[in-house]
C-alpha cells in the first residue's frame, strides 16, 4: 500500500515537472517569435520598402516606363503620384510622405530647397519640355501657328491652370508673347494639370489643347509644336525630399533618371536636355 502511494506521488511529480517543462519551452518559443517579429519591423532593410515619387503629370507615360526599368534593375518597388507641380509642392510643404519630387519646372525645387525641404546636393535638371497645340484625329481643324487659335471655329481651348502648373504658365507666356492672350482668354478652359487638359480635348469638350509634347507623342491626336522662343524654357527639376527614410534608394532613382537609360526613355517622349 505504501509502495502504491509512493508511486502515485512520484507519477504526479513527474506530470507536474513535465507540464512545467512544456510551459517553459512554449513560453521561450513565443518570446523568440515576438522578438523576431519586433526585430524584423525595427530593422527591416531599406531595400524592402517601396519608393514613393511625386511627379508632374507630363511625366506620366515616360516615368511609368522608367519605373518598370528601375524596378527590374534595382529590385525596388516604385509608386508614382502624378499631379500638378504646384499642388504637389504644396503637399510636400505640408509634410506629404514623398521620397523624390520630379517637378515640371526647376523653380519649384528651388522653392523647396530654400525652405530646407530638399536633401542638399540632390537637385538636378533632368529634362526640358516643349508645348504643342493638340487636336483630335477626327477634328476638321488644321492648325499651323499659334495665331490660328483666333479663328472663329475655335470655341474652347484647354490649358493647364497657370496658377500652379508650369505647362499652363508656358502656354500663357506663349499666348502673351504672340499678343493674343486677351483675345483668346474667354475661350480658355483650365485643367488642374496638363493631363486633365488633354482629357478635355480627347473627350471633345474643347477643340484644342495646349499640351506637353511628352503627352502629345503618345496620343492618338494631331499636334504641332509651339515655337520655344515664345515662352521661357521648361527646365524640369528633381530633388530628394528631406526626411525620407529611403535616401539611398531615392538617390539611386534620381541617378537612373539622369543616366543613359533614363535619358533614352525621356528622349522617346520628346524631352530634350539643357
Amino acid at each position: 500500500m505504501r509502495h502504491s502511494v509512493a508511486l502515485s506521488l512520484h507519477d504526479r511529480k513527474s506530470r507536474v515537472a513535465h507540464t512545467s517543462h512544456r510551459f517553459v519551452v512554449s513560453f521561450l518559443l513565443l518570446a523568440l517569435l515576438v522578438l523576431g517579429l519586433a526585430c524584423g519591423q525595427t530593422h527591416e532593410p531599406e531595400s524592402a520598402a517601396k519608393l514613393t515619387v511625386a511627379a508632374a503629370s507630363d511625366l506620366t507615360p515616360a516615368f511609368e516606363e522608367i519605373g518598370r526599368e528601375f524596378e527590374a534593375s534595382q529590385k525596388r518597388k516604385v509608386v508614382f503620384v502624378f499631379g500638378s507641380t504646384g499642388l504637389l509642392t504644396r503637399q510636400i510643404e505640408h509634410g506629404a510622405p514623398f521620397d523624390v519630387f520630379a517637378a515640371a519646372n526647376v523653380s519649384y525645387i528651388d522653392q523647396l530647397e530654400q525652405k530646407g525641404l530638399i536633401v542638399p546636393g540632390t537637385k538636378t535638371i533632368y529634362a526640358r519640355g516643349r508645348i504643342t497645340m493638340w487636336t483630335s484625329a477626327e477634328s476638321s481643324l488644321k492648325l499651323e501657328k499659334i495665331e490660328d487659335l483666333l479663328r472663329p471655329e475655335v470655341h474652347r481651348i484647354a490649358i493647364a491652370n497657370p496658377d500652379h502648373a508650369p505647362y499652363g504658365q508656358a502656354a500663357r507666356q506663349a499666348l502673351e508673347t504672340a499678343r493674343i492672350w486677351e483675345a483668346v482668354k474667354p475661350k480658355l478652359v483650365y485643367g488642374d494639370n496638363i493631363r486633365q487638359a488633354l482629357q478635355f480635348a480627347e473627350t471633345g469638350n474643347v477643340e484644342v489643347a495646349i499640351m506637353a509634347l511628352s503627352l502629345s507623342v503618345q496620343s492618338k491626336g494631331r499636334w504641332v509644336l509651339i515655337p520655344e522662343e515664345l515662352h521661357k524654357p521648361i527646365d524640369q527639376g528633381m530633388g530628394v525630399i528631406k526626411g525620407t527614410k529611403n535616401e539611398q534608394a531615392s538617390r539611386a532613382f534620381s541617378d537612373f533618371v539622369n543616366g543613359a537609360k533614363g535619358r533614352e526613355i525621356l528622349s522617346k517622349y520628346g524631352f530634350a536636355f539643357p
